[in-house]
């Protein structure tokens, strides 16, 4: 079994390409969260070329609405959410310079397709285990569309955040095995 891969954001092409489906991987870095309804309106904005909030050269998009903080934390609970309702945005997303998402379960052929073209990865999150990933997170911070409520896209800071490629930069998807 090859070793746990230690990746820190933004992603570069050289890290992307050493990835293969079934990595594992502690990632480290800045991560942005945006869920469905942020979806639409950065889907939007890129459609009009309007202003991003964000630049997403090199980001990672992580698919959370993560519940309020307690107990002197950062954040609350901050687990994936099943990343298929995103692929209609995922890629004008790439396209737009996104490198990598975080999510559960499969990805569309034609996202797959987008991963391959752009030079992408999606990595998967254990779904269900939103507490113990809220360790992970150092800082947090509303960035854009506060109005969304745990559905803003919020900046994230997180070290050693455990996920798994699912789908590397060629393509190669560890759900086909299933």
């Amino acid at each position: 079994m090859d070793k746990i891969k230690n990746i820190r954001t933004p992603l570069d092409d050289k890290t992307i390409a050493a990835l293969k489906a079934g990595d594992e991987v502690l990632l480290s870095g800045v991560v942005y969260t945006a869920r469905d309804q942020a979806h639409l309106r950065i889907a939007e904005l890129i459609r009009k070329k309007e202003k991003l909030p964000l630049d997403l050269k090199g980001q990672v998009i992580y698919y959370c609405g993560p519940t309020p903080p307690g107990n002197n934390r950062v954040i609350g609970s901050c687990g994936p959410t099943t990343s298929g309702r995103m692929d209609r945005f995922t890629p004008a997303l790439l396209k737009a310079g996104v490198k990598g998402t975080i999510g559960k379960g499969r990805r569309s052929p034609g996202v797959i397709k987008a991963i391959k073209q752009h030079k992408a990865v999606y990595f998967a999150a254990p779904g269900g285990a939103g507490a113990y990933l809220s360790y992970r997170v150092k800082k947090s911070e509303v960035v854009a569309f506060a109005d969304l409520g745990p559905e803003a896209v919020y900046r994230l800071e997180v070290e050693d955040f455990p996920v798994i490629v699912a789908v590397d930069s060629r393509g190669r998807d560890i759900y086909a095995r299933l």
